[in-house]
């Protein structure tokens, strides 16, 4: 079963684990409404995305550098995977008023291979006051 943003109502919790409710986390971020203010912010709103299969904020948010073609993310975006919990487990920089930054997440899915956990360290920059999804290396990353 597809979830999407539509199947959220505000007062749902944000899937982005933040703890708020989707209406003042991650919805108007998805919907336009405001810009997320720093990399984390970016970064929960992707997982959100990637959790309500909003193919649209994905590209949006993903720096044209590095972004995928828009059937290669859809096609992945349709994959049977149920986006579980995100834990954020470090950040630098990427703060309001910096240009560049990380965060360090797992990501908790269940899909048809069973339970699976992506560990990524996501570089992000903010170009003409909004923060983009550069790349992000794979596994434990090392300081």
């Amino acid at each position: 079963m597809h979830s999407s943003s539509a199947d959220l109502t505000d007062d749902d919790r944000c899937p982005c684990g933040s703890g708020d409710t989707f209406g003042a986390c991650c919805r108007p971020v998805l919907r336009q409404e405001r810009r997320a203010g720093t990399a984390q912010a970016l970064m929960r709103s992707r997982y959100t995305a990637f959790a309500v299969r909003d193919l649209e904020h994905l590209l949006r948010s993903w720096h044209p550098a590095t972004a995928p073609e828009r059937a290669d993310l859809a096609a992945s975006l349709a994959e049977e995977v149920r986006w579980l919990r995100l834990e954020i487990h470090a950040s630098t920089a990427g703060g309001p008023f910096d240009d560049a930054g990380t965060v360090e997440f797992s990501a908790i899915s269940r899909g048809p291979q069973g339970r699976q956990v992506q560990r990524e360290l996501s570089r992000f920059v903010r170009e003409d006051g909004a923060w983009l999804y550069v790349d992000g290396q794979q596994g434990t990353p090392r300081a």
